[in-house]
């Protein structure tokens, strides 16, 4: 039971890191926050609970079946500003440019499901190069799916990114 909690536990490290302690540091360096250093400014100290940490991007060519990093490249969850709820989505730019993927997709539009569903205001931080090139279509799908939520949102919640 313990090597179950410590392999949790190893996982869980390995997904706040992003892509990597170097990437962050090059973002220092730009003078630019990481995505979970955005969230914890913007939201109410201890108040974010993330979701879909470990889920990944499913992309087998081009080599980026060696290259999978948990969370795929967006942080996402709920929490709150001044005790109001808000749901939110930070890009990891250290994570394939922050590039959207099928995965890192439908991560935001769960959560923008969610946000609907309870009337609650969502908030996007932006830091990505586009779409995620390898996936082709599918990430470019991505994108439309994520738009389509940003018209039914309109005027039925806040949104800003």
């Amino acid at each position: 039971m313990h090597d179950i909690i410590r392999q949790l536990a190893d996982k869980r490290g390995a997904a706040c890191l992003g892509g990597g302690q170097k990437r962050i540091d090059s973002q220092h360096a730009k003078g630019k926050l990481s995505a979970r250093e955005r969230i914890e400014l913007l939201l109410d100290n201890g108040s974010f609970e993330e979701w879909d940490m470990f889920k990944e991007h499913r992309c087998t060519d081009f080599g980026m079946a060696e290259q999978s990093v948990p969370g795929d490249g967006v942080v996402t969850g709920y929490g709150t500003i001044n005790g109001r709820l808000m749901f939110v989505f930070s890009q990891d730019f250290t994570v394939f440019g922050g590039s959207l993927s099928e995965s890192h997709a439908e991560k935001i539009c769960k959560l923008m499901d969610h946000a609907m569903k309870v009337g609650a205001p969502l908030i996007g931080l932006n830091d990505s190069g586009g779409a995620c090139i390898q996936e082709g279509v599918a990430s470019l799908g991505g994108y439309a799916d994520v738009f389509q939520r940003n018209v039914m949102a309109s005027g039925v919640i806040p949104q800003i990114s």
